[in-house]
């Protein structure tokens, strides 16, 4: 059940995506390379980012197929090849783009980063839970840390991409400097995109 749910998401995404890559490749010899990347951004990044948080441990065949038109809009963008070298560089040096798993990671952390601010909605906040909120927490080193708990979870098709459990996982992940609820919204971001982007 889980893997055609993901299947029918992935390949939605996919074939909608591409018919757009394929229209916009029409066109692409009328379009100056700024119009271009504007246009290709706005038609399947827009898309990408949108509600890409509900792939938050998805299995690797559904994000390989998001990530395939990812770089597929890439190098509609550059003119490149499939198979040319450098082609991680482009997306990530040139373009600023992150992959699929670390664009639904960005998002989470924002979203939870939003929760601990108060301005998510409370059916989201009320599942971003301090661990010093805990009363049994309350003495031990890490509550300095600004971690979440992550409460349990039986099914680990299902329960580990819960937003409870799939934020709070997120949250954790980070490294302790960024993990800051008092920071502002855009100094959070910046300091999340900067850490994202250099693991590449």
């Amino acid at each position: 059940m889980a893997s055609r749910a993901n299947q029918r998401c992935g390949n939605y995404c996919v074939c909608a995506d591409c018919y757009r890559l394929r229209q916009l490749r029409r066109i692409r010899r009328s379009l100056n390379s700024d119009s271009l990347a504007t246009l290709i951004y706005a038609v399947v990044n827009s898309r990408m980012d949108y509600c890409n948080t509900v792939l938050a441990g998805a299995p690797d065949t559904v994000t390989d197929k998001l990530q395939r038109v990812l770089n597929a809009a890439m190098r509609a963008i550059t003119g490149t090849r499939k198979f040319d070298r450098g082609l991680g560089q482009i997306l990530h040096g040139q373009l600023h783009w992150l992959d699929v798993p670390d664009r639904v990671l960005f998002k989470l952390a924002v979203a939870v980063h939003q929760c601990l601010n108060g301005r998510a909605p409370p059916y989201l906040s009320e599942h971003c839970i301090p661990v010093s909120s805990a009363d049994t927490r309350r003495h031990l080193r890490s509550v300095n840390r600004h971690l979440l708990a992550v409460p349990r979870f039986r099914l680990n098709t299902y329960g580990r991409r819960a937003f409870s459990v799939a934020s709070s996982m997120a949250w954790n992940s980070l490294p302790d400097f960024i993990r800051d609820p008092a920071s502002s919204t855009d100094c959070f971001r910046r300091l999340l995109a900067t850490y994202l982007f250099a693991r590449y």
